[in-house]
């Protein structure tokens, strides 16, 4: 393998020289330039729109077919009538007819170089004429220039046996043209391309050349057609391409891409170094730890190598990330902290800040972790610590970090429960920054924070719109960890309407490979598990719910998403309360709630907890022991605007106005915020609140007068809102919700001496029993 020429580059050079002999027509000079460009700065292709940009389908090892393509739809300036740009572009390539023409073909390289006025002064002097007026000449320093120059330099390094080897390679990449060379040329020899053969033939005879070619090429094979065609360099834009896309993606090397990745590494004696640093990456996606930390040492023992202690923060910052992820809070911690003092030594204020944005995140994720060291002066408070960042972020040119601080900031005060007009602002800040400095990967977390606002704001449609746009927008630029949150609330939002096949249809079209990286995949699974538990609990199928919440529970700990791990001791609340254990779910929710206490977290989710204490009062017969709790958090949610969570909140505060026969005051409560909370979509707390107010006119039928046109108004809203609370439960499929409603209607077909019919409806309470008896069986 050679260092830096292949075949396709040498058909790089003959397309450089056609543009410079004025061979290309102007309007072809551009599909011509950027295709060469694409291949000379591969950068260059990113800043171009994917659909717009051909050269994305162009292969990574190029064949002489992509010249074909590119070259044979445009005709050529001048030359004969009736020639493409192919035919032009074909000449030059079979004109280098043996080693020695290669040699001379690099040799006259320098010819398509502007002249230095030494070169200029020195022809002049031996009598050589100055370039053609028509010819293009490139500058030595622009991409093509500099392209041509290098090509020259390392041909001339080469040894004579890589000099064969690319000679050989040339040949063998040439040959799918032959057909059509020989067509035009109206027949061509056998050994054209080969001129030592040609002449040689005879002088030796046709079986002595056979023989000579065979020696010299070797035959060529399909095996053989790959040899020579990739180099040390194509290898290094290879892999640097490869770790982009995984850092930009978050996703694992496809199977096919690895093996043939590993068949290109079997030709070449020399590795680059940032093969490991890829196989490094792969396996920290797939979860094989060990080796992930065998690769990360082995990249940046020979990293530093090379360049001393400079890049020494990276490979510490790269460490601390891993073993976080690995589960080794305090280890992470203590090589970050060191990231940060190298970092300060080296004067790299970009791995400083995101260092820094890093202790912010991880003391927020990890609070117990961080609080025992000193690390925690870092930052100092943290507003204050958010505000150095985005100031820092600011005049070094950090947009990203830049755009992310103004998110933290905004989802602080969310979290504080603050002035909600100040989170817009921050979120618009970060808007127009991501905007204007076209940062397409920041839409994942900005489009995420617009999501979380608008739902507790109680606008159910426009957090499931946010989403939507997100996944079918901008999905392809940011990490598939951004695409896997957004499904999964995509997921949430149906489950909430009883949809659950069509949520884990959701989950089961997200792409197979990316869900090869062992986090993704963990996670992917944990919350199909929340969605069948889900089920489960609804449907009264506690056995079933009782073996999927016994393996969630394992997952629970300091190393899992924290909004997931919620999810899962609330539906674990749930469960204890649907088995009647009221002790057990109440001491989960206080340890719950000191935990919360002691770390400051989310008020969103210490409302929720306060609601589900007030729900197990009701559901213990004591409503009223729950009225200070559910008066709390009806001012926390309506201080933080947390509007769903207000919703919940009044509606027990209404239920427990009912306990006290205040049953006007209860039924004026809900009926004013029954209309807003169905915008939420949300069929379990649409129920809820219906048989609440079931229950309040119920209360207000039995103060009336027996047959007085009250009572019977009454009973008939009691009866309509009751069967609205059935609907809504049959919607989440909540088997005991049903039997409720049954039993309701029942009771009150009963009192008005509506005997036939509370039999009917006793009857279908008991086949809902029947029902859940046979699901759970």
């Amino acid at each position: 393998m050679t260092r830096f020429l292949t075949p396709a580059k040498i058909g790089v050079l003959a397309l450089i020289e056609l543009y410079t002999d004025a061979i290309v027509p102007t309007s072809s000079t551009l599909p011509v330039l950027s295709f060469i460009l694409n291949q000379l700065i591969p950068a260059t292709a990113k800043s171009y729109p994917r659909e717009a940009d051909s050269a994305q389908s162009l292969p990574f090892i190029l064949d002489i077919k992509s010249f074909e393509v590119l070259l044979a739809a445009h005709p050529a300036a001048s030359g004969l009538p009736g020639r493409s740009l192919w035919d032009h572009f074909l000449k030059k390539l079979w004109e280098i007819d043996s080693l020695d023409s290669l040699h001379t073909f690099f040799t006259q390289r320098t010819n398509l170089l502007a002249k230095t006025r030494e070169d200029v002064k020195k022809d002049g002097d031996l009598g050589i004429p100055p370039p053609s007026e028509n010819m293009i000449l490139l500058s030595r320093t622009s991409p093509f220039g500099s392209f041509v120059r290098r090509s020259k330099v390392e041909f001339e390094r080469l040894r004579f046996s890589d000099a064969l080897a690319l000679w050989t390679a040339f040949t063998r990449w040439r040959e799918q043209s032959r057909t059509y060379w020989t067509r035009r040329n109206g027949g061509l020899g056998r050994w054209a391309g080969d001129r030592a053969l040609g002449e040689g033939e005879e002088e030796w005879g046709t079986d002595a050349t056979e023989m000579l070619e065979l020696v010299a090429y070797g035959g060529v094979s399909l095996e053989d057609e790959m040899d020579g065609s990739v180099s040390t360099d194509d290898l290094e834009k290879l892999l640097e391409f490869q770790v982009e896309q995984m850092q930009k993606l978050g996703n694992r090397v496809p199977p096919e891409v690895r093996d043939k990745i590993q068949s290109i590494f079997g030709e070449s004696i020399m590795i680059p170094s940032l093969s490991h640093y890829l196989n490094f990456l792969d396996a920290w996606r797939s979860g094989d730890y060990p080796t992930s930390f065998d690769n990360l040492h082995r990249y940046f023992d020979y990293t530093m190598q090379n360049r001393d202690r400079l890049f020494y923060q990276y490979a510490l910052m790269n460490l601390a990330v891993l073993q976080a992820d690995f589960g080794c809070f305090d280890e992470a911690l203590a090589a970050m902290l060191e990231t940060v003092s190298t970092a300060r030594e080296n004067k790299d204020m970009a791995c400083l800040n995101f260092a820094l944005n890093w202790l912010y995140h991880f003391g927020k994720a990890h609070p117990d972790t961080i609080r025992g060291t000193d690390s925690t002066n870092m930052l100092g408070v943290e507003r204050e610590g958010l505000a150095y960042l985005r100031v820092k972020a600011k005049k070094t040119g950090m947009w990203t970090l830049w755009g992310s601080s103004l998110l933290s900031e905004a989802k602080l005060g969310m979290s504080n429960g603050e002035s909600v007009a100040t989170a817009f602002e921050n979120m618009l800040r970060s808007s127009q920054l991501i905007v204007d400095k076209n940062m397409k990967t920041m839409m994942g977390p900005q489009l995420a924070m617009y999501s979380s606002m608008w739902a507790r704001l109680g606008v159910s449609h426009l957090s499931r719109q946010y989403c939507q746009i997100f996944l079918s927008c901008h999905a392809r630029y940011t990490l598939f960890d951004d695409t896997l949150r957004f499904t999964c609330r995509l997921a949430h939002l149906l489950t909430e309407k009883g949809h659950y096949d069509e949520a884990l249809e959701k989950l089961d079209s997200l792409d197979e490979n990316s869900l090869r990286s062992w986090k993704a995949n963990q996670y992917w699974l944990r919350y199909r598990g929340v969605i069948r538990l889900k089920r489960d609990l609804r449907r009264d199928n506690l056995d079933g719910a009782n073996q999927l919440l016994s393996q969630l529970l394992q997952f629970t700990g300091t190393d899992m998403d924290s909004d997931l791990a919620f999810e899962i001791n609330i539906l674990h609340i749930e469960y204890l309360t649907r088995r009647t254990d009221y002790g057990a779910a109440l001491a989960k929710i206080e340890q719950m709630a000191s935990v919360m206490k002691q770390d400051g977290d989310d008020l969103n989710l210490q409302v929720k907890l306060l609601t589900m204490k007030a729900l197990l009062q009701d559901k213990c017969g004591r409503p009223q022991k729950g009225f200070s709790v559910a008066v709390r958090a009806a001012s926390i949610a309506w201080r933080a605007r947390l509007v769903p969570a207000l919703w919940v909140a009044m509606g027990f505060i209404a239920n427990i106005l009912t306990s006290l026969f205040e049953f006007q005051a209860s039924a004026q409560i809900l009926i004013a915020i029954i209309p807003q909370a169905l915008e939420y979509e949300n069929c379990s707390l649409n129920a809820q609140l219906y048989s609440f107010l079931a229950d309040a006119c119920m209360g207000m039928a039995g103060q009336a007068g027996v047959g007085s046109t009250k009572r019977k108004e009454n009973l008939t809203k009691c009866l309509e809102y009751i069967d609205r609370a059935f609907s809504e439960y049959s919607s989440i499929e909540d088997i005991k919700g049903q039997c409720e409603m049954m039993a309701k209607k029942a009771t009150i077909m009963k009192v008005v001496g509506e005997k036939i019919l509370a039999n009917d409806y006793a009857g279908a309470y008991m086949d809902l029993k029947k029902e859940a008896a046979l699901a759970q069986a």
